[in-house]
């Protein structure tokens, strides 16, 4: 045997020999034997109970993680960046005249073609600036006609006398049109109020909502949706901000006391909201925020949305400003024993504990019956600083009958151009093409630019970044030599996730610190196809480099195992709490990487795709920032708009909004970057990846049509 170098004898020396040498170099596992990967057994649901919340050691950490978190829910939501903001163009008309409040009618374009519609509670006789409060309302009535019910609900008449019987209300009027009851009592109290309709509900009905009979899917379930990251929830989550648009553009509200309130779905949309919006001053979600149940209904789930996170965290971006929450005998019931004691220590690191409480009601049912709105109220009384004397009740109202309710009449009728998903969707990707390629580097500017947004959404698509390289555990699983190429068998994964990605180091007799991170469809497999190592391998041992080999997920030796479901009715339901396959891919380079970059014998990593692998490769290469030095990929002729099922393995919710990936590729910069079997841009298409190294002053970027051959590939890697 040749005498090892010092840097290759410390690179298979860092745990004890295993007892005897493998006669597969390359099998990690026993025959037979599937990784113990929790990917494969583990599919988090909207239903798990696990949604718990770890509070920050420390503000410091917190604000990063709110950063962070915050650009998730605008990624998942589609506003990322924020689309543009056209002209409401508000109208309001039928007021409607009771003793302490009136009401209106009101209607404006949160985008061209689509309506928010609604009713403007106002109180007489106080002058502004006045508190305002948001409230939108959740799914009230019968799911199937919903046109009928939401801010137009009127309960039957056993559900009256029930809530009666029950003590939940105590008025008949309050029971029987709780939603109005709300918006009445804080006009009372001297807030403006917008009590506006959910998508499909009451007025807002050219896109029916999500399990109506006319709509089961929502209208945003196809891959096409999904590729652009065009949701049900991405469209209420947006009405939201024009509604809060509009409120504030009434010359009376005042814009530092303004509080959104809603349960159910309302919640939702209450905490969401909060989370990206920096205007409302206080918020108070009903029956919502829970370690449980997250929300059931297409119109509260969009992918990435509860990837690594849950509704506690979410709506503790709304710290350290006032967040009150109810639960009920429901997904809620344990708000005060589990959510709210680690919201606590949020609000704590802020010296505002006092400012988060949650109230249960385990006696009632899914609701927000008064007794709950008689928390809201006093919540709102005291940090919207309305003034009422405590504690605050509701009083009897004189409600409206739901058509006097209604926004649109023979002298207001709906607007000619309100369109249905079909137009709406298509202004919705024509605006965000426009936003997104005004990205194209040209210059240092642009080029940072274009990493904040395009590369922000990427670290959220893929739901990870490079990790630390104390973020990952590498076992043995053997070592063995033959034909003077030494190799080690190992398992990567991330701490405490549960992974076992099989992998091997090849070296030859000398090393000179470089590893080069060998990525292929068929895993590690691909080094000795039939017995005898490929000369791509050769050469790179020849040139003193290392390889690491990896079977990223499902490749290799996970061969047999199938790739965990995709809920074919909405796509949302699955990649809002789960990687796709794709990005579980991706997460798995990166961790090879990190293998390679933390091993003090190692002084320059490279990657190679691969076939099919090269664009995981380049979407890895995207997130190493200078780990890396060169990379050559595979192109393979991809292209995001080839992607035509939810349940393709190449699916990346979101890849076509941000250019796909040339865009992604630009990312790389100033890495040395060579991409083969790739398609020319077409006349129509932007530069991404000329323009962004040219932008960068430095680097080599090498693009060629035709597939190069290994043995090319690895000598521009290694020249």
């Amino acid at each position: 045997m040749k005498r090892l170098t010092p840097t290759l004898a410390l690179l298979l020396a860092l745990t004890p020999l295993a007892p005897a040498a493998d006669n597969d170099p390359l099998r990690v596992l026993e025959p037979g034997k599937l990784p113990q990967d929790s990917r494969l057994t583990r599919v988090r649901t909207l239903n798990d109970k696990d949604f718990f919340f770890t509070p920050p050691a420390s503000k410091e950490a917190w604000e990063a993680r709110r950063k962070e978190l915050r650009e998730q829910v605008l990624v998942a939501n589609g506003l990322w960046p924020m689309p543009e903001k056209t002209p409401l163009n508000p109208v309001i008309h039928g007021k409607i005249d009771r003793e302490e409040y009136t009401i209106e009618k009101v209607f404006f374009a949160s985008y061209p073609g689509h309506y928010v519609t609604g009713n403007l509670y106002r109180p007489k006789g106080k002058k502004g600036p006045l508190a305002a409060v948001l409230s939108p309302h959740g799914h009230w009535g019968d799911r199937s006609n919903p046109a009928g019910n939401g801010r137009l609900y009127r309960a039957n008449d056993k559900t009256i006398e029930a809530d009666l019987k029950s003590g939940a209300e105590k008025t008949r009027e309050g029971a029987a049109y709780p939603l109005q009851a709300r918006c009445a009592q804080l006009a009372r109290m001297g807030c403006v109020v917008f009590h506006y309709d959910m998508v499909g509900y009451g007025d807002s009905t050219p896109i029916y909502h999500p399990g109506s009979k006319m709509n089961p899917s929502g209208g945003f379930a196809d891959a096409a949706a999904e590729l652009r990251l065009q949701s049900f929830m991405g469209l209420q989550t947006y009405n939201s901000i024009r509604a809060l648009d509009f409120l504030l553009s009434l010359p009376e509200v005042d814009p530092k006391r303004v509080g959104v309130t809603g349960a159910s779905g309302g919640g939702t949309q209450t905490f969401i909201l909060c989370a990206i919006d920096d205007r409302p001053a206080a918020a108070f979600p009903a029956v919502m925020v829970s370690t449980a149940m997250q929300g059931g209904c297409i119109c509260e789930n969009c992918s990435y949305l509860r990837q690594s996170t849950g509704n506690i965290e979410l709506a503790g971006l709304f710290a350290p400003k006032p967040l009150g929450m109810t639960g009920a005998r429901d997904w809620t019931i344990e708000i005060e024993t589990k959510g709210l004691p680690e919201l606590k220590a949020l609000y704590r690191l802020y010296g505002a504990e006092d400012r988060v409480m949650a109230k249960c009601f385990p006696e009632f049912g899914h609701n927000y019956n008064q007794v709950s709105r008689e928390v809201m109220y006093n919540w709102f009384n005291k940090h919207l600083q309305l003034g009422q004397p405590e504690p605050v009740t509701e009083r009897p109202f004189q409600p409206v009958p739901p058509q006097e309710l209604s926004v649109f009449d023979e002298q207001h009728p709906r607007p000619k151009d309100a369109v249905g998903v079909e137009k709406l969707r298509a202004y919705l990707t024509e605006m965000s093409d426009r936003q997104i390629r005004a990205l194209v580097p040209r210059d240092a500017d642009s080029l940072k630019e274009c990493r904040r947004v395009v590369g922000t959404a990427l670290r959220v698509m893929i739901n990870d970044k490079l990790p630390k390289s104390d973020d990952v555990e590498v076992a043995e699983a053997g070592r063995g030599e033959r034909d003077g190429v030494r190799w080690r068998k190992l398992l990567l994964g991330r701490k405490g996730q549960g992974e076992q990605i099989p992998a091997v180091v090849l070296l030859g007799p000398e090393f000179d610190g470089t590893v080069v991170v060998w990525v292929h469809p068929q895993g590690k497999r691909s080094l000795l196809p039939d017995g005898k190592l490929v000369p791509a391998a050769r050469q790179i041992l020849d040139k003193k480099a290392a390889i690491l080999a990896v079977d990223v997920f499902l490749t290799g030796e996970f061969e047999g195992a199938k790739p965990p479901p995709v809920n074919e009715r909405y796509a949302g339901y699955t990649f809002g709490y789960n990687r796709p396959l794709l990005a579980n891919r991706v997460h798995d380079i990166l961790t090879a990487v990190a293998a390679a970059k933390g091993h003090p014998s190692v002084t320059t990593v490279h990657l190679l795709g691969f076939g099919k692998a090269g664009p995981w490769v380049v979407l890895a290469r995207a997130l190493c920032g200078d780990a890396v030095v060169r990379t050559a990929a595979d192109v393979n002729r991809f292209r995001f708009e080839d992607v035509t099922t939810v349940s393709d393995e190449m699916m990346l919710p979101g890849a076509l909004k941000y250019g796909g990936l040339p865009a992604f590729a630009a990312l790389c910069a100033p890495g040395d970057l060579f991409l083969h079997n790739m398609p020319s841009p077409g006349a129509q298409e932007p530069d991404w990846v000329g323009g962004a190294y040219r932008a960068a002053g430095a680097g080599v970027y090498q693009r060629e049509s035709e597939q190069a051959a290994p043995e090319k590939v690895v000598g521009w890697l290694l020249r």
